[in-house]
């Protein structure tokens, strides 16, 4: 669907907001991606809300070629998980708790972590259907006090936070080079730089086997270094 300004739904601001402390604040409300409706809390516009779901597709991305399965969690959560982990307590005051007409304890998650162990053990019976790579991207909810640096000082945020269920330490190490690969890479690098990226890997890798085969590298070649590649 073709975007046009004239049809878009979008109001820029002339001046900062009254309430906006830091410059990331301040922008983002005066080019319309976001509007304040508590502290911490931001209605995406259509603008910024493009913008989200194309940062998510990226990561998503990076996290499926990883071989990533996700999977996504209600915001709503009962308490009996998270006082099984002692998190239920210890999260004290930031923690958002409510109850239902029944008078059930639940919670906003704040994170997933248990809900995400609880899946696994109830759907995989034995030891050798692990390990198992599981992420969402979601909404956290945490009534926190933040840096003055951070946008959102308590509320929502959103975030990918990933599993990986395993069975011992024999398996771990298996995975923990690709999983730090993906979980520490910089994702952007897909907005349009992971094909340079990529490419230069490979120049790096071809010009390694070709200076293994001519046995002094890339002296044996006639050169005396080599060629500096340009980075990315």
């Amino acid at each position: 669907m073709l975007l046009r300004m004239s049809t878009l739904f979008l109001r820029t601001l002339r001046d900062d907001p009254a309430d906006a402390e830091v410059p990331s604040h301040r922008l983002l409300v005066r080019a319309g991606y976001v509007r304040r409706v508590a502290p911490g809390v931001f209605t995406w516009l259509p603008l910024g809300y493009i913008v989200l779901r194309n940062v998510e597709e990226i990561v998503r991305k990076q996290m499926v070629d990883a071989g990533f399965q996700e999977v996504h969690f209600p915001a709503l959560l009962p308490r009996e998980p998270y006082e099984a982990t002692g998190r239920w307590a210890e999260y004290g005051p930031t923690l958002f708790r409510l109850q239902d007409r029944t008078e059930a304890d639940y919670l906003l998650g704040p994170t997933h972590e248990e809900m995400f162990t609880l899946l696994v053990k109830s759907e995989n019976s034995s030891y050798k259907a692990l390990p198992v790579s599981l992420f969402q991207i979601h909404t956290k909810y945490r009534d926190e006090h933040q840096r003055r640096r951070e946008r959102q000082s308590a509320g929502d945020r959103h975030r990918r936070p990933l599993q990986i269920g395993d069975e011992g330490p024999p398996i771990l190490p298996e995975m923990q080079p690709e999983r730090d690969r993906q979980h520490h890479r910089q994702p952007f690098v897909h907005a349009g730089e992971v094909a340079a990226a990529d490419a230069e890997e490979d120049r790096n890798s071809r010009n390694q086997g070709d200076g293994e085969q001519a046995g002094d590298g890339w002296r044996g070649r006639g050169r005396a270094d080599p060629p500096s590649s340009p980075r990315v």
